[in-house]
């Protein structure tokens, strides 16, 4: 048999189900796998064996006694540190969080551990949430590694979770996305990532406010795993019903039968593209079409550039002054970049940006709801740009303004409630690139249904060993 870690999350729940493996093996063999890469990338910054045992002999004792533990029975899941885990700190990345210990699991944690998973760390990421990069001043100042290249980012702000999965630490890693930060570090890591619609995965953090409105009409939780697979998988037992979240809706996830017909733009709202960028989606859709698929090249789509400005102002114009003073009392680096990039911005903003921008919001979702009842996907870049160099928004104002314009789709794509998929589908040298998968609202099963025949046609290798330096196991990371 393979090594446990190495194997998918659907594989394990299976050897786990059928007492072919136990839980405690998955666990220990988790464990040694995080021991052994993660002082190279630091993905896992909070880690406790004794507790990550004491779940997989939970698992291990309800099988014993005839009980199902779930379709995840097992399965090694890293969860994002500003996500709630009951006993552990959601610090946000921030030193202003570093007590904050949450006394109940946020509703997607509980769902999947009814699910029969384990889990298994907290992973890093940016601070605030608020960059495509995954460093932050908590324990002792942490900077997550790309495990295929530590020269390149990999990815924000769920960067520590996209990082794991591809070397080989927790088989799923639950992520959150208001701006591309679960389908982002997929991309940089070459694996793949889940943004579900709003509303369909159910959301609450009890140790904090309640946030904005364009924090609860834009932020979901939402899946990365190296297989679509588990994607779906994970999916499905993440999307369980929880009173918690008066966003969360009953839909089914299996929608009604369409026809198999794409539509491909790889140039959204004429926006430059890199040549690799431009050739991997004409690429997938190319995959589409030998599995079947009707493909239609298209040189235009509904508005992004409204989307995307609705996105931006239900962002900042509601809380940047926090953000800012936030940020200044934290001191992060990234957080203080972000912050000088976009205050200019921020000053051009009406000031009845949120109301602008929530009718601007309905009339924009009008017309991509139309678009996607004619097609049942839509392929488009997931950035403009291969995965950045490291740290690439730190080197000044122009860098800085590079990074932001390059990703226009996953700031545009969250304003529209949608689902969107981000599947790795190669490498350029070492670099990961891939392809986002756009589909109606609640048809998640459309975009694994593509991202499952793009997937089958080849994808970069996973898991992998990372590459590069070694680094110190952070003070925090295991207890």
């Amino acid at each position: 048999m393979s090594e446990l870690w190495s194997l998918s999350a659907s594989e394990v729940a299976r050897l786990v189900r059928t007492r072919k493996a136990s839980a405690r093996e998955v666990a220990d063999s988790a464990l040694k796998r995080l021991d052994s890469v993660n002082p190279r990338i630091t993905a896992i910054v909070d880690c406790r064996p004794d507790l990550v045992r004491e779940q997989a002999d939970r698992v291990d004792s309800a099988l014993a006694s005839g009980n199902d533990p779930g379709p995840l029975a097992g399965v090694p899941v890293t969860v994002k540190i500003n996500i709630d885990q009951a006993g552990f700190a959601t610090t946000d990345g921030s030193r202003l969080q570093e007590h904050l210990i949450a006394k109940t699991n946020s509703p997607a944690v509980d769902n999947v551990v009814r699910a029969g998973a384990v889990l298994l760390g907290r992973s890093n990421m940016s601070t605030f949430a608020v960059r495509w990069f995954t460093n932050n001043l908590l324990y002792g100042g942490t900077h997550t590694y790309n495990p295929r290249d530590p020269l390149l980012t990999p990815g924000g702000s769920s960067g520590g979770g996209a990082a794991g999965v591809a070397a080989g630490i927790g088989h799923i890693a639950l992520g959150t996305d208001i701006g591309g930060s679960v389908r982002y570090p997929a991309y940089a890591c070459g694996i793949h990532g889940l943004r579900p619609s709003l509303g369909r995965v159910p959301f609450y953090n009890a140790s904090l406010h309640e946030p904005t409105v364009g924090g609860q009409l834009m932020h979901v939780v939402g899946p990365m795993a190296r297989t679509v697979e588990d994607l779906r998988v994970s999916l499905s037992a993440m999307s369980a019903a929880d009173a918690r979240d008066p966003w969360w809706v009953p839909a089914p996830l299996e929608g009604p039968p369409m026809p198999l017909h794409a539509a491909v733009c790889v140039r959204p709202a004429g926006r430059r593209v890199a040549r690799e960028v431009e050739a991997s989606v004409l690429d997938a859709g190319r995959r589409l079409a030998d599995a079947g698929w009707t493909v239609e090249e298209l040189d235009e789509t509904p508005p992004l550039n409204e989307a995307a400005e609705a996105n931006e102002w239900l962002w900042l114009a509601d809380g940047f002054a926090q953000l800012a003073d936030a940020a200044e009392r934290d001191g992060d680096p990234g957080a203080l970049a972000v912050v000088a990039g976009m205050r200019p911005r921020t000053k051009t903003y009406p000031a009845d940006a949120i109301a602008r921008a929530l009718v601007q919001r309905a009339a924009v979702r009008r017309q991509w709801q139309m678009f996607l009842d004619r097609y049942a996907v839509l392929l488009i870049p997931v950035s403009a740009e291969l995965p950045f160099p490291d740290d690439l928004d730190l080197q000044g104002n122009a860098a800085f303004q590079r990074v932001w314009e390059s990703q226009f789709l996953l700031r545009a794509t969250p304003t529209l409630g949608l689902p969107a998929l981000a599947v790795s589908t190669g490498l350029v040298g070492q670099t990961p690139v891939g392809v986002q998968i756009v589909a109606n609202r609640y048809r998640e099963d459309l975009c694994l249904r593509a991202g499952a025949a793009i997937e089958a046609r080849g994808t970069p290798p996973a898991p992998i060993d990372p590459q590069g330096r070694t680094l110190a196991m952070p003070a925090t990371a295991t207890r």
